[in-house]
C-alpha cells in the first residue's frame, strides 16, 4: 500500500483566535525528510478587530519556511530584514545559531476584513549546519518554476520535480510541491525522495486507489507506485528529502540535536541576550519550563 500512515493533525490556538492545525511533529513520525513541523492556517475570514500578530520570538537549529495562498504578512528579523510576504512565494529563514523575528498583518489590511491561508513549516538543519549564521531568503511567485503536466499545475517550490528545479537553496536534499490537478486527471509521482507525504489543500483526492481526506496527512511508502487522482478540483502539496542526520530535540521555537543546547537557548531568551528585531518592543516570553523531547 502507498500510504504507510496517515497523521491526522491537531488544532492549535496562537493566541488572539488564530487556530493552526498541526501534523508535525507527530507521535507517529518526527520528520517528513527535514520537515519537522507543519502547521496549516485558514483559510479564514479575518475580521476587522482581529489581532493575529505574531511578537518578537526566538529560533535555533531550524530554518522555518512560509509559503500564503491568500492574505499578507509582514516579515521583521533582528538581521534588519523587512519583507511583506505574499501568496505564491517562498520565504525561508535560517535560523541557525539564532534569529528573532516578528510575523505581523501588514498595515493596509489593519483593521480591514481580509483571508489569510497558508502553511508554514520548519526544516530541521542537519547537525553541521545548526550553528550556521542566520539569514532570510526571499524566493518571489515569478521566480518559482511552474509547469503543466497531465491535467496538473505545478509548481517546484524547492527542490528538483518533473525536470525542473526551484532557486531556493537548502542545507540538505528537500522537496515541497503546490500542484493544482483537475477533476479525473491523474498524476504519476515518480522519483519521490526518500520520505514524502501528501497533504490535501482542497478537494477530493485517492492516492493509488485510496481515498486521502481533507485535514490528514499522508505518509507515503515511495518504494511503491504511487499515483493521484483528483474526484473533483483538488489542490495538495507534497513534502519530503532525505532522513534527518538523527533524532532532534523540540522545545518551543527551538530544534537541535543537543538537550544542553536547548536549555541555554531558554535561558539565552529569558535573559534577553538574543538579538533585537528593529523598532520591535514586544516580545514573547518563554513558557513555562517543560522537559525537552
Amino acid at each position: 500500500m502507498t500510504i504507510s500512515n496517515l497523521l491526522k493533525g491537531h488544532e492549535k490556538d496562537l493566541g488572539g483566535g488564530f487556530v493552526v492545525r498541526r501534523y508535525l511533529p507527530s507521535a507517529v513520525k518526527q520528520a517528513v525528510g527535514p520537515f519537522v513541523f507543519f502547521d496549516h492556517f485558514g483559510p479564514v475570514d479575518v475580521p476587522a478587530d482581529a489581532d493575529h500578530d505574531v511578537r518578537p520570538h526566538p529560533h535555533i537549529g531550524l530554518a522555518t519556511v512560509t509559503y500564503l495562498f491568500e492574505g499578507a504578512m509582514d516579515h521583521r528579523d533582528s538581521l534588519g530584514t523587512y519583507q511583506r510576504i505574499e501568496p505564491g512565494a517562498i520565504n525561508w529563514m535560517t535560523a541557525g545559531r539564532g534569529i528573532v523575528h516578528s510575523e505581523r498583518t501588514p498595515k493596509d489590511l489593519v483593521g480591514v476584513p481580509h483571508r489569510t491561508h497558508g502553511l508554514q513549516l520548519w526544516a530541521a538543519l542537519p547537525v553541521a549546519h545548526e550553528e550556521t549564521e542566520p539569514g532570510f531568503c526571499h524566493t518571489p511567485s515569478s521566480a518559482i518554476p511552474e509547469l503543466a503536466v497531465d491535467g496538473a499545475d505545478i509548481r517546484v517550490l524547492i527542490g528538483s520535480a518533473f525536470g525542473q528545479t526551484s532557486p531556493v537553496q537548502t542545507y540538505s536534499q528537500t522537496l515541497y510541491l503546490d500542484i493544482a490537478l483537475k477533476p479525473g486527471h491523474e498524476l504519476a509521482l515518480n522519483g519521490l525522495p526518500a520520505e514524502a507525504a501528501i497533504y490535501p489543500i482542497s478537494g477530493e483526492l485517492e492516492v493509488d486507489g485510496a481515498g486521502l481526506e481533507l485535514h490528514n496527512m499522508a505518509l507515503l511508502n515511495t518504494a511503491d507506485t504511487r499515483r493521484v487522482k483528483a474526484n473533483s478540483d483538488a489542490r495538495f502539496v507534497i513534502i519530503g528529502g532525505e532522513p534527518l542526520d538523527g533524532h532532534r530535540y523540540m522545545s518551543w521555537n527551538f530544534v537541535s540535536s543537543s538537550k544542553e543546547r536547548i536549555v541555554q537557548a531558554g535561558e539565552d531568551w529569558e535573559a534577553q541576550r538574543f538579538p533585537k528585531v528593529p523598532g520591535e518592543t514586544e516580545w514573547i516570553p518563554l513558557p513555562a519550563k517543560k522537559p525537552v523531547a
